[in-house]
């Protein structure tokens, strides 16, 4: 072999051991770009972890806050109607006194009798009224099914239509909840 291929030879050598180096020193590149990329899906894991929680956080405490807030509209209405039920089992007693009330009184002793029914008539109204108890108002008013039970109907030139003629059991309310519908008559 001459000598200038030899020298090529040896070039040509020399250049493939150069590109191995080359290749070698580029392998621990390839790793890196792996570990990186590797490292990369891990954060980006961690960051969709992370947004799931907080996602997850915000409901369980829009949850809790609805809960507080409907556990504190529940409570605020059971005291305000706490007396509803003892309310609902006097009026018949109200109703009786009032129809006490409603007899002629022919002597002394009977006027005196109503008299002193009067006072604890008008105490029991008060003490109801103290409650937030009021009656419906009824005769001459517009028929409203909320407030009104229409037992009867009659055709009075006096009254307008739909409107209470008569009252045949007084309502109530409590504050602003119906606890008895009036029983009334409308005019068609």
């Amino acid at each position: 072999m001459s000598e200038k291929t030899k020298q090529e030879q040896h070039d040509a050598k020399e250049e493939n051991s150069e590109v191995v180096e080359e290749v070698f020193a580029e392998e621990p590149q390839a790793e890196e770009v792996a570990e990186e990329q590797h490292e990369s899906d891990e954060l980006s894991q961690l960051e969709e972890k992370l947004n799931e929680s907080e996602n997850r956080y915000l409901r369980l405490r829009a949850d809790f806050d609805n809960f507080r807030r409907r556990v504190n509209v529940e409570s605020e209405a059971k005291e305000k109607y706490r007396a509803q039920g003892l309310i609902t089992e006097l009026l018949p007693a109200l109703d009786n006194f009032e129809r006490a009330l409603n007899i002629d009184a022919d002597n002394d002793q009977t006027k005196t009798l109503l008299q002193g029914m009067e006072m604890v008539h008008r105490s029991i109204v008060e003490a109801l009224k103290k409650e937030g108890v009021e009656p419906i108002e009824a005769v001459g008013q517009e028929f409203d099914p909320h407030l009104h039970q229409a037992v009867m109907q009659t055709e009075d030139e006096n009254f307008d239509s739909n409107v209470v003629v008569e009252e045949f059991q007084k309502g109530y309310k409590l504050k602003d909840r119906v606890i008895r519908p009036s029983m009334v008559k409308v005019n068609q």
